[in-house]
């Protein structure tokens, strides 16, 4: 895939690190493709970050065929410039865009996608302690008729945008109600893939746990209500009588890139990991009895969110005194330490960009 570069005339002045927060500032540029059945995908390049013209028939608008991912790039102390597992983050995309009736894009193309942009934006790339570059590629159909229909034209786009902590609360511990009326996904719908509907659905029931003083939703299974399923936009760990336990991949749940990265670390260090079914009722008794000790959530936005509250059916119980627990302090620092190219890759991990 060639990549053609229009440059800013005029570029933006650059944020103060301590001000970032997420997802807020974006970079000079973006990158764009088209698709269509007969060209496949065409016309990559990368122009001055703007607004996109679309049809007001676009499918996306009337029928939210939408995926999108999110990665980040580190700065190190050298100055170099690393992506976290990009490679995943493209082959999950693709899984998504298969599940939406979407095109896929060659995992190499898609790749250079990433780097390019990241690559000609290395100046937005923050050094200061908690930063990084948050890259959000994502893709959506763009046939201009009405009609539900297998996709035949698409667009993919990447923004960046400098970041620090997902949450205001930074690495300190986080408020989480238990829902149990609304659902997230059940299997055989979209819950697994990364799209946009899966979030919009959830955002009810966030609205309902923020007005109380929490900062996301445990969500339950779509089905019987019964067993765990995710943390808001992330995937969620309890440590229960010495075991970490992850709600096991039942299709409904998204294959996270940090929740991978988590277990693999977990067991590299030893731990004992169960992925599996685990019930309210469990989670419930574990926290009555003391042997909930502690519980985290983990994705790419935050990496990992220590669980200092859990609320059930108006029930409140504190987790590990409400502190960051040892094994949470643990897989933040290796992951990150990692990240910032502070400890060893010795996972591979770490993409260089040049």
């Amino acid at each position: 895939m060639e990549i053609r570069i229009e440059k800013a005339k005029t570029l933006k002045e650059k944020p103060i690190a301590s001000t970032l927060g997420f997802g807020k500032v974006f970079t000079d540029h973006m990158l764009i493709v088209d698709y269509n059945e007969k060209e496949g995908w065409h016309d990559a390049r990368i122009v001055p970050f703007a607004n996109l013209s679309i049809h007001p028939a676009s499918t996306v608008l009337h029928y939210g065929v939408e995926i999108f991912e999110g990665l980040k790039a580190y700065r190190r102390k050298d100055g170099s410039i690393r992506m976290f597992r990009p490679l995943e983050n493209v082959r999950r995309m693709n899984r998504s865009a298969e599940r939406m009736c979407l095109p896929q894009m060659d995992e190499k193309d898609m790749l250079k996608c990433f780097e390019t942009l990241v690559s000609l934006e290395k100046d937005w790339v923050p050094s200061e302690n908690g930063t990084s570059l948050y890259i959000r590629p994502f893709m959506f159909g763009n046939d201009e008729t009405l009609g539900v229909h297998a996709v035949k034209n698409a667009t993919f786009v990447i923004i960046t945008s400098p970041v620090g902590s997902y949450y205001k609360e930074g690495i300190n511990p986080v408020k989480i109600m238990i829902e149990s009326d609304d659902v997230r996904a059940v299997r055989g719908g979209t819950g697994e893939a990364k799209c946009g509907g899966n979030y919009a659905a959830s955002n009810r029931a966030g609205k309902r746990a923020e007005e109380k003083g929490y900062s996301q939703v445990l969500w339950l299974d779509g089905v019987e209500r019964k067993y765990i399923e995710e943390v808001g936009a992330m995937n969620v760990m309890f440590k229960i009588n010495g075991t970490v336990v992850t709600p096991m991949l039942s299709g409904s749940i998204l294959p996270g890139i940090t929740r991978k990265s988590c277990i693999e670390v977990l067991k590299s260090k030893g731990y004992k990991v169960e992925e599996r079914r685990i019930s309210i009722d469990e989670l419930a008794k574990a926290m009555e009895d003391g042997t909930l000790e502690e519980a985290w959530g983990c994705g790419t936005a935050a990496v990992v969110s220590p669980i200092g509250e859990l609320c059930y059916q108006d029930k409140h119980f504190t987790v590990n005194g409400g502190k960051i627990g040892k094994v949470t302090q643990e897989l933040y620092d290796t992951l990150t330490g990692i990240q910032w190219g502070v400890l060893p890759d010795t996972f591979g991990w770490t993409y260089p960009v040049k």
